[in-house]
């Protein structure tokens, strides 16, 4: 594990592999690098691969106030030039997935290609933004339940591994109460449909079931992207089926790449 120091925030990322393009992986909400495990060590067999610890989150700098989406962005587009990694593919996961998209639309020049993996919704319904909201005004109180169940009740699947949920479940559940609630302000806050507009490097969008973003919309949204869909996974679908992401990132980076 190595640290870099970016505005005064300390970032932890691990850095591994050789070859090119270079794979950025970028976890999700309360999460860390080792959401992304079978990915890095697949895709560092033929490439160099840095996986981060956003701030806030794993062994990155935890400080209080806001967390934005751009923050993250700005901070990946500083790690992938301190490290002269060139144009990268950067793979995020839900929170990570709407970060690598506003990567692309803030920081082009640095980008081969994007993967989103099961992003956080460009659009936000008004009762799951109810249920967010609730969610958040708990966590602030210390109540932790509400978010312990809408992890296993909303992302996983009736047949998700058991013993996978209750280890997502402890990973998520370790990150600090306010770092839990003001990155998922920054994810409402976030306006990922202008980014989209913006963003005009190949786009690879893996579907969970059920989607929080219907590939459909997602067309619509960005219509340069190309679309994937997991079979039998909720939305942690790198950890419950990585052999199918892997193959296609394999796929969509032959083809589009």
């Amino acid at each position: 594990m190595t640290r870099i120091a970016h505005n005064g925030v300390k970032l932890a990322f691990e850095d591994r592999g050789a070859g090119k393009p270079a794979f950025m992986f970028v976890h999700g909400w309360t999460c860390d690098r080792s959401f992304f495990a079978p990915q890095a060590e697949h895709f560092a067999r033929r490439h160099r691969v840095v996986s981060v610890d956003l701030r806030g989150h794993g062994e990155s700098d935890k400080p209080h106030g806001a967390y934005p989406i751009a923050a993250y962005a700005d901070d990946i587009a500083y790690i992938i030039e301190q490290l002269s990694l060139g144009k990268v593919v950067a793979v995020g996961h839900s929170l990570g997935g709407i970060t690598v998209l506003q990567l692309a639309a803030a920081h082009p020049g640095c980008l081969a290609a994007i993967v989103m993996v099961d992003p956080a919704p460009f659009v936000f319904s008004r009762e799951l933004r109810a249920t967010i909201e609730a969610m958040v005004a708990a966590i602030e109180v210390g109540n932790q339940e509400p978010r312990r169940q809408f992890i296993r009740d909303q992302l996983f699947l009736p047949t998700s591994d058991r013993r996978l949920v209750e280890a997502v479940l402890a990973g998520m559940l370790a990150a600090p109460s306010h770092v839990a609630a003001n990155a998922v302000r920054g994810a409402l806050e976030f306006d990922a449909r202008a980014a989209a507009v913006s963003c005009k490097v190949p786009a690879l969008h893996l579907a969970a079931t059920p989607p929080l973003n219907p590939p459909h919309l997602m067309s619509e949204w960005l219509p340069n992207v190309v679309n994937g869909w997991t079979v039998g996974a909720g939305h942690f679908n790198q950890l419950e089926v990585p052999d199918q992401v892997n193959a296609m990132i394999e796929g969509f980076l032959r083809h589009y790449v």
